[in-house]
């Protein structure tokens, strides 16, 4: 099975669930009973679905991925997993994902047949192989794993709370990606991907990342005045973020060597602290 769970991206997956369960303890009203039933669904179809959707990109991109260095080990350009293999996989767990969501909600299921559109559809089809900057509208299916798990809890698909926490999510995976970008530039140029660095220069890469960097950390560090957390967020989120900025300046200095591993799994680490910190806040009186 291991060759089918490479084919889903776990460690993204893993990922998603911790940002989803985030959204759904920051969005879970306290004049309801908690459900661990309802809670356990919702992460059951998340997981499915993100999981099928990540599949169905490794289907979609395998011939990419048989020109990277990068993506070549990967199980349809190897070779481990046929592409009808790969297709009827993927699928089978997009359905699963939709019955669990079903069970939750019918606006969690719109919510997660639009982002496995989103990204299978416009992102990997349309944008990703025609423009550098396709990061940016990419980065909205990467913010919803947060806003479902919102609206599984709370029944509410749009508010101001659910609205910050996606802007959170959506400008921290630019500076993210285009860190990953520019290391692995040769590989997307092999691949015909035309990604930032490769497309814009060294020069405008730094500059958007640090923009974009600045604009995430602010937004972060803006919680106390726009959702239910206590001042106390900011003892624990200031540390977070002046590291994410150290890493940032040691990156920009020599963008191309190794800090950049250092501000990837930072920038990487820091999002996971400004969600569940703000969701241990909220239910530590009832801990």
């Amino acid at each position: 099975m291991k060759k089918y769970f490479e084919l889903t991206k776990f460690g993204i997956v893993v990922f998603v669930i911790f940002t989803a369960t985030g959204g759904y303890l920051i969005g879970h009203p306290f004049d309801q009973d908690f459900s661990i039933l309802k809670l356990s669904l919702t992460l059951l179809g998340i997981y499915f679905l993100s999981s099928g959707s990540f599949a169905l990109n490794q289907y979609q991109e395998r011939e990419i991925d048989k020109k990277m260095p990068r993506t070549q080990k990967r199980p349809l350009p190897s070779g481990r997993v046929t592409p009808r293999q790969a297709l009827i996989f993927s699928l089978s767990f997009l359905l699963l994902g939709v019955v669990f969501c079903l069970s939750v909600s019918l606006s969690l299921t719109l919510e997660g047949l639009f982002t496995v559109l989103f990204y299978n559809y416009f992102y990997t089809e349309l944008w990703k192989r025609s423009s550098p900057f396709a990061a940016v509208p990419g980065a909205i299916p990467g913010a919803m794993p947060f806003v479902m798990g919102y609206t599984a809890a709370s029944g509410v698909v749009f508010d101001i709370v659910n609205a910050y926490f996606f802007l959170v999510m959506f400008f921290w995976q630019m500076p993210h990606f285009w860190a990953l970008a520019l290391r692995y530039q040769e590989d997307y140029k092999l691949g015909g991907i035309p990604v930032l660095p490769a497309a814009k220069g060294l020069r405008a890469t730094e500059y958007y990342v640090g923009i974009y960097t600045f604009t995430y950390l602010a937004l972060a560090l803006s919680a106390p005045f726009v959702v239910p957390v206590g001042w106390a967020y900011l003892l624990i989120a200031l540390p977070f973020a002046f590291k994410v900025l150290w890493e940032l300046f040691a990156f920009l200095k020599d963008p191309q060597g190794k800090p950049w591993i250092g501000f990837f799994l930072w920038t990487t680490f820091s999002v996971l602290v400004f969600i569940i910190v703000p969701a241990i806040d909220r239910w530590s009186p009832w801990i």
